[in-house]
């Protein structure tokens, strides 16, 4: 079966989409052994072995880009994508590396997917007022960040708006999760942040799991303005001095838990990156 007429295409119905699962699933999985004869074989120019390994991993692709449903992107497209990812991964993975085929695809996935999702700008196309209310509310949201000296709540969006502050939260909602009063002017934003209760965080700790602080400060381009000056000023970047949650908070206009929160995000996408480049080695 060839991956090329396999792939699902965007004008496919919800019937050809369960076509093609029907299909992937008779596709044998690999056993260890297998990947690295494959992986041997394809270094060697094989190009039936490239094609046997993608197609014994296209499920992996659909079971990562279920994963990316709530940026409302329609399923066939973030497969698309994902399966880019996984050709790359055919080309580049090196069996000698002592790590499952799977493990390492999934990073080249997930980049693929999150590429195009940050490359669209918004995973969804609002109705033309609504369009029209977001960019009132971004442009409100900078020129009041920049009045205030602090970050505008959705209420002091609206209140200068004269809508209803569930008109503006439901526009952000409906925006896509790539849009959010969390993002900068020019950024791009994950979903908006969920004050959740953690008890086992600990920020350093999870500081020295990700990598060494030479690599981090590498890493750290890859993050947003927001992320990368909450974890500077966390991790004794300036000036040798620790800022607390309370102070960084001060310092950008948002509560401590928002700090946290940030915080918790940013070291996520280091963690993330930090095994992509040991996995990849990019």
């Amino acid at each position: 079966m060839s991956t090329t007429t396999n792939k699902p295409r965007s004008g496919d119905t919800d019937d050809s989409l369960r076509s093609y699962y029907a299909k992937i699933k008779t596709i044998p999985l690999l056993t260890a052994e297998e990947e690295r004869a494959l992986a041997r074989r394809i270094r060697a120019g094989d190009e039936e072995a490239r094609g046997r390994l993608i197609e014994a991993n296209l499920r992996l692709v659909v079971k990562i880009a279920r994963t990316f449903s709530a940026y409302d992107v329609p399923l066939i497209d973030l497969i698309q994508e994902g399966n880019m990812g996984l050709i790359k991964a055919a080309e580049k993975f090196d069996d000698r590396r002592n790590v499952r085929f799977s493990t390492y695809a999934s990073w080249w996935i997930k980049q693929a997917i999150t590429r195009s999702l940050v490359n669209s700008r918004r995973a969804i196309r609002l109705p033309h007022r609504k369009e029209e209310l977001l960019k009132r509310i971004q442009r409100t949201y900078n020129t009041l960040t920049q009045t205030l000296q602090t970050e505008p709540s959705s209420a002091d969006i609206a209140r200068d708006l004269r809508v209803s502050e569930d008109a503006v939260n439901s526009i952000l909602e409906m925006s896509g999760s790539l849009v959010s009063l969390d993002a900068e002017d020019g950024e791009d934003s994950g979903s908006v942040i969920d004050i959740v209760e953690d008890s086992t965080y600990e920020p350093s700790r999870q500081f020295d799991e990700v990598c060494t602080r030479e690599k981090v400060l590498s890493m750290l381009e890859l993050l947003m303005e927001k992320e990368r000056r909450i974890l500077l000023y966390r991790f004794e970047f300036f000036g040798g001095e620790k800022y607390t949650l309370k102070r960084i908070g001060s310092e950008l206009g948002i509560s401590p838990e928002t700090v946290r929160q940030i915080e918790k995000r940013a070291l996520s996408k280091l963690r993330e990156q930090a095994s992509f480049a040991e996995y990849a080695a990019i």
